[in-house]
């Protein structure tokens, strides 16, 4: 094997390395990533407005981060079906949308969360 290359098993500096390569591989070519972050960057905005509480903050956190890895997961499984099947395959194209609906379901639970987070603070604060 190559010394430092990806079969080697790699320091805890080239692991980051890679997580911050694949983040940045992932930003430059998945718009819904970037969409995604902009609802957080959002959401983080909102929280700061509305004072959340240290157990708001900690819903809102963990639910950014869970989307954000949910979209990952999802882009590295169409990548891997892209190569593994470069031509149109009815499962390819099964995997795919399957994928894609978990993030769907995911941040469509998120977004109702998110939701009663915040018409619970606005109420707390205003009603």
């Amino acid at each position: 094997m190559i010394p430092g290359s990806r079969r080697d098993h790699p320091s805890l500096r080239q692991s980051f390395g890679f997580a911050i390569q694949g983040f940045r591989i992932a930003w430059r070519g998945e718009r819904n990533l970037k969409i995604m972050v902009g609802f957080a960057v959002f959401a983080l905005a909102c929280g700061f407005l509305l004072q959340l509480s240290a157990v708001e903050w900690a819903l809102i956190i963990l639910s950014i981060g869970i989307v954000l890895m949910a979209e990952l997961v999802n882009t590295a499984i169409e990548t891997i079906v892209d190569l593994v099947s470069p031509e149109y395959h009815p499962l390819a194209g099964k995997a795919k949308d399957v994928a894609a609906a978990a993030v769907w379901v995911l941040s469509s639970l998120v977004a109702v969360m998110g939701l009663v987070v915040f018409i619970s603070r606005l109420v707390e604060l205003f009603g």
